[in-house]
């Protein structure tokens, strides 16, 4: 089992799928760290020697953040946008769409399910009666 930037990488996976598991590697990025590397994207990950899996550890050290590094970074963001009340940031802490999505309708995902004031209305009248 291929143990990288503290990721297990699926096995049964081919290795340019299985390095998409680390946070920070898409699909294109995880192709030109194996060619960085020498190693051929498309050999599954059981398949990889412990040389072969240096050298990615190594490649994806010298590329940039990965995992705990970028979540941070990108958690330090969010919070700066919050404490200098930029727009962004005022929308973060209502936990509503960022990037100028409509919110009339929609924005579901973001905004949670709906509360109905028709629906706890009629749980007050119920209690009462």
């Amino acid at each position: 089992m291929a143990r990288i930037a503290g990721v297990d990488l699926p096995v049964q996976k081919r290795l340019w799928v299985g390095l998409t598991a680390i946070y920070g590697i898409g699909q294109e990025r995880a192709r030109k760290i194996a060619a960085k590397a020498n190693v051929d994207p498309t050999k599954k990950i059981r398949d990889l020697t412990e040389d072969e899996v240096n050298h990615l550890r190594q490649v994806i050290e010298q590329e940039g953040r990965v995992e705990g590094d970028l979540r941070k970074e990108i958690q330090m963001n969010i919070r700066r946008l919050i404490e200098i009340q930029a727009y962004r940031g005022i929308r973060h802490r209502r936990n509503l769409p960022v990037r100028g999505q409509r919110t009339h309708t929609n924005a579901r995902t973001r905004k949670g399910p709906r509360r109905g004031a028709v629906a706890a209305k009629k749980k007050v009248m119920g209690k009462k009666g």
